[in-house]
This record gives structure tokens, C-alpha cells and sequence, in this order.
């Protein structure tokens, strides 16, 4: 970690343009994140991965996706099988827990199997957040469901079964985007419910998951803790909330800091989110200016404080591999198949 800056760069397209080789040469970000503009096939997509890998001169450089199953999906059939939503799987949670327990995390190890044969190691997955009627869908069925039982029994399937694939896991959205009205991605959404509502929750899902490696931040204004600050901007939220009454210790990183949940310059909305505690920030677009003034506004190495954490992801992401059971493809069809039936093109 001592080498490289506390973020997360996007990038344009298929293959890493000159430009932005020179960019992050000189930036050296912690990781790199793709979205579907990156991706074009299995033999282009493992070309760029092992460039960026070559060029970092880290094997291990972590790179990211958002892989959750259902509509959040950068890596698409036929590169890689259609895997449910989250939602699926805590709808057969309602009738059979241990079925959609093993499903989810056999979904979950063979998803992360695809990603890690492409050169991929992180995916920032699962959702924890409620799914709750009378809320943006922005969430929606990315989340498992209404409870706060199902959530974290299958939030804890899919990180094991992630982590069995060889990937990361990444939970978000710490400390909870289940009561969002609006999309963040397009304006702030005000969360109204009292600490104690919250506190038994939204939170308590991340509480009960708070050994994970890694967790990304929510854009959200919580009123009734900090009614001035959006919580990635926000030491109430980050070190009150996510670090004290969660609990969470891993390496936080910001969600996109392009979004517009945010307010000022891409400077100013680094330097708060680093000063309320954030471990490192996360830029998606690809975009060279705002990559230029993320690069400029943000340290040249973690903090102090946070460097034990990223410590502990080198460590993890150095000895990850994929550990599958044999036959896990066809036991999982076997679980699906009357309610998913795309689970067959797994096979």
C-alpha cells in the first residue's frame, strides 16, 4: 500500500489508452474499477486486466466490478452466465432458508469463479441494504429483502460463496440505502427515520456483518444523526455510526464521487470524505479531468490510521483463490431450476 494513492480509478473503454497509462503511472491508484463500456469479450477483457496488472507492476492490483446478479451485471451472457438478483434469493428465503441459503452462496462462488477467470478479483457485492416498499429502486431487488434475519443470512452466503469463487466481497451500502426515496445517483436522498429505528435495522444488518475486508459508503442525509452533512462527508456517520455503533473496522471506501449526491468540486468532495473518515475514494466515470483532480486533492498514500486495514486486504487478496466444489454448478441448477430457470446456461 505504501506505493500507491487511496483510490479507485474508471476507465474509457476496451483497452487502456496511452493517456490514462501515463495518468495512473503518475497517480498510482490503489485499484481500478470496470464497468460494461470496458468489456467486449473474454480474451479483451483478461488483455486488459493483465495490462493493468503489467503496468501497475502489482499482480495482485485490485480490480473491481459490480457484479451482484439481475440488473447490476457489467459482465453479460454470453461472456459469462445471467445470475438472479439478490431479491430471488430472499424470496425462497421466505420458504425455505436452507435451500436459499446454498443457493445464494453457490450463485455466489460461481459468479465470482466467471470474474476471477477474467482477471478479477474484488466485485463490490452484496447489497445489505433493506429492500422496503415506498422506496427508490434504485435498490429494489438488488437488496435480499424486507428483514433483517434474511439479509443477513444470505448477505453472509453470498460473501462466503464470493471469497470461495477467489474474489473479494465489498459490502454496501454502509450504514444503509434501503430508505432512500431518490436515486444518489441523481440527488440526495434525506433519510427521516429515528436513530433507534435505524439503529435496529439498516445498521443491524452491518453489524452482524462487520468482519468484511471491505465496505463502500451510501450517499445519504441521516437527519436524525447529522442533518447538515451527506454521511460519506459525515464523522458522525462514518466514525459514530459505521465505526463505533456498527462496529466495522475493514477498509472503507467511498461510493462514486461523481455522483450527485454530492455537492462541491471533485477536490472539495475528496477532502471531505477523507476527513470524515473514509479510507480511500472511489471515481468511476473515466473521466481525465475529475480523474486529474481526485488525483491532485487525494494523499499520496493511506493514513496512518488506515494503513493496518489495507494491509489486511493485501494480505487477503495475495492468498485468494477459487475453491468451488466440484459438481457446484450443477447442484446449483438443481436449487434454481424451477425458479430461475437461465440457471440452466450455467451448466
Amino acid at each position: 500500500m505504501a506505493d500507491t494513492a487511496p483510490v479507485i480509478f474508471g476507465l474509457k473503454g476496451l483497452s487502456l489508452s496511452d493517456d490514462e497509462a501515463a495518468f495512473f503511472h503518475d497517480a498510482r491508484p490503489w485499484g481500478i474499477i470496470l464497468f460494461a463500456r470496458n468489456i467486449e469479450s473474454a480474451a479483451q477483457l483478461r488483455a486488459l486486466t493483465d495490462d493493468l496488472r503489467e503496468k501497475s507492476g502489482n499482480q495482485n492490483l485490485p480490480i473491481l466490478i459490480d457484479q451482484e446478479g439481475g440488473r447490476v451485471a457489467r459482465v453479460k451472457p454470453p461472456l459469462a452466465p445471467l445470475y438472479p438478483p439478490m431479491g430471488l434469493y430472499g424470496e425462497m428465503y421466505q420458504t425455505d432458508k436452507v435451500r436459499a441459503v446454498e443457493a445464494a452462496r453457490l450463485g455466489a462462488a460461481l459468479l465470482a469463479e466467471d470474474l476471477s477467470s477474467l482477471g478479477i478479483n474484488v466485485d463490490c457485492a452484496p447489497c445489505l441494504d433493506l429492500r422496503l416498499a415506498g422506496t427508490s429502486d434504485v435498490i429494489g431487488d438488488r437488496a435480499f429483502g424486507e428483514d433483517v434475519e434474511s439479509c443477513v443470512a444470505l448477505g453472509r452466503a453470498v460473501m462466503d460463496g464470493l471469497e470461495m469463487g477467489g474474489v473479494m466481497p465489498v459490502i454496501k451500502h454502509l450504514p444503509g440505502h434501503g430508505r432512500a426515496r431518490v436515486d444518489s445517483h441523481h440527488e440526495l436522498p434525506r433519510i427521516s427515520e429515528d436513530a433507534e429505528t435505524l439503529a435496529t435495522s439498516d445498521f443491524a444488518i452491518f453489524k452482524q456483518l462487520n468482519d468484511a475486508l471491505i465496505g463502500m459508503t451510501g450517499h445519504l442525509l441521516y437527519e436524525a444523526i447529522d442533518a447538515q452533512t451527506v454521511s460519506t462527508c459525515s464523522k458522525n456517520i462514518i466514525d459514530g455510526v459505521i465505526r463505533r455503533q456498527i462496529g466495522f473496522d475493514g477498509l472503507l471506501m467511498s461510493d462514486d464521487i461523481s455522483m450527485s449526491a454530492l455537492a462541491g468540486d471533485m477536490g472539495e468532495r475528496v477532502v471531505a470524505s477523507l476527513e470524515a473518515g473514509c479510507d480511500m475514494i472511489l471515481h468511476c466515470n473515466g473521466d481525465m479531468n475529475e480523474m486529474q483532480a481526485v488525483a491532485a486533492a487525494a494523499p499520496n498514500q493511506a493514513s496512518i490510521d488506515a494503513k493496518p486495514r489495507f494491509d489486511r486486504v493485501a494480505d487477503a487478496l495475495a492468498t485468494l483463490s477459487a475453491q468451488t466444489p466440484k459438481g457446484a454448478r450443477k447442484v446449483w441448477g438443481e436449487l434454481m431450476g424451477d425458479i430461475f430457470p437461465e440457471s440452466q446456461n450455467a451448466l
